[in-house]
């Protein structure tokens, strides 16, 4: 009868358009109040204090605010040149161009959507230039934004490490070789798409050491974004969460007063942006505690664990079934909402079967990070398609190959956990 009523109101909301944050409060409130045996309505009310009592959870919009200081203040560009002055003179060039600008860019900013609109707003229309067509580089950009949250800072990785309550500096460790992985095949992709571009492989400059030189002393204060945040947490000089309070400061010295792309009218503007995106995030956590309360009230992890094994007792069957269930939800809901929803349903599951809750952290962030490359949702693809002016049909056709590199990976990460767990396990 719990999962009944939860559901039930929390489908019907959803479908009325309703945040989806208020969503989740309106059901754990509609299952206290009319089904007998439930927890009294004040404890929605001590849950979300509680869900708000969370050191972790401070760093949600401190990197959201880092982020929008980064992008406004210039970093992405700078980026973009020093990518293209590394390896820009190679043949097709400035597709790896776009691939490695994403994984720098991604190291700073720890959204996917974020991604996609600093690098394609600057890559998009200069491959254009020399020959790319908008398909191609807009689906491309739209499939390496989705490093954005594998790459450390992740902000999806931050909210599971809050929801499983685990460690979020092993969850940034864990998403590393995944991350460089997916840059690999999406330039292996790409480079495969291009086989018959002669004049776009051709079109390749000369190798220039100086260029290299001068591009790096523009982005280095860039660049150095990474690695304060990660060696100061992996030193144990500071928390993650303190990490976000140090990225703030930088971004916004940094922005200011070295590259002077940030100005004192600017400030109000990214303070505004970050604090409604921040807003619904925290809404979506702090709603979401009472909400996995009343969850393991109705035993429905284990009526879930219990239907699966049913299914099969078979560990590669089920781990696979998860998969497609992570992939069907990525594609009509958002990331965060998702995590917060899923993880308390599926991570006793999978522990269960013996998966470690980091590697489950990041096989879970994988598949929903797939969801902003596929329609109807697909964040990325509506960004990519603003940039572009090429329409999401056309797009979804052309992001195939870099889909079906997606799903490979999938699996190699879900199964071969080690991918994800060597790193963590030196720490």
């Amino acid at each position: 009868m719990i999962a009944t009523v939860l559901f039930l109101v929390l489908i019907l909301t959803l479908f009325l358009s309703v945040p989806i944050g208020i969503c989740l409060g309106l059901a754990t409130m509609a299952v206290m109040i009319l089904v007998d045996g439930t927890p009294p309505l004040v404890l929605l009310a001590r849950s979300v204090v509680t869900g708000a009592d969370s050191f972790p959870l401070i760093a949600v919009p401190l990197f959201i605010l880092a982020g929008d200081l980064m992008q406004h203040g210039g970093m992405s560009r700078r980026l973009v040149g020093f990518a293209n002055a590394l390896i820009g003179h190679i043949r097709a060039g400035l597709s790896y161009v776009n691939v490695l600008a994403c994984v720098f860019f991604a190291a700073i900013s720890g959204s996917s959507p974020a991604t996609v609109a600093a690098i394609g707003s600057n890559l998009i229309p200069e491959m254009e230039k020399v020959g790319y067509t908008r398909r191609f580089s807009a689906s491309l950009t739209a499939s390496s934004g989705m490093i954005g949250v594998m790459i450390p800072p992740s902000i999806p990785f931050i909210i599971y490490g809050v929801t499983a309550e685990v460690s979020i500096g092993k969850l940034f460790l864990a998403g590393i070789v995944p991350g460089v992985m997916f840059a690999v095949m999406f330039m292996i992709v790409a480079r495969f798409l291009l086989r018959n571009e002669t004049k776009v492989i051709e079109n390749t400059r000369d190798f220039d050491a100086s260029l290299i030189t001068t591009s790096f002393r523009k982005s280095v204060w860039a660049l150095l974004v990474p690695v304060i945040i990660l060696g100061g947490i992996y030193s144990g000089i500071f928390t993650p969460t303190e990490a976000g309070a140090v990225a703030v400061v930088y971004a916004a010295i940094v922005g200011k007063f070295v590259y002077g792309d940030l100005e004192w009218s600017d400030f109000p503007t990214i303070l505004a942006e970050s604090a409604r995106t921040s807003g619904m995030i925290l809404v979506l956590v702090i709603m979401a505690t009472a909400f996995g309360r009343v969850i393991t009230l109705a035993q429905i992890p284990a009526d879930l664990a219990g239907w699966l094994t049913g299914l099969s007792d078979n560990p590669i069957i089920i781990l696979l079934l998860i998969n497609v269930l992570l992939l069907i939800i990525g594609m009509f809901m958002e990331t965060i909402s998702s995590i917060i929803i899923m993880t308390p349903i599926l991570l006793p599951v999978a522990t269960a079967l013996g998966v470690d809750p980091i590697a489950f952290g990041v096989i879970m962030t994988v598949n929903l990070a797939i969801g902003f490359c596929t329609p109807p949702l697909g964040v990325n693809l509506f960004v990519a398609s603003g940039i572009s002016g090429v329409s999401i049909e056309k797009l979804s056709r052309a992001i195939l190959p870099f889909f079906a590199g997606m799903i490979v990976l999938l699996m190699l990460i879900t199964y071969v956990p080690s991918l994800s767990l060597a790193l963590p396990a030196l720490w």
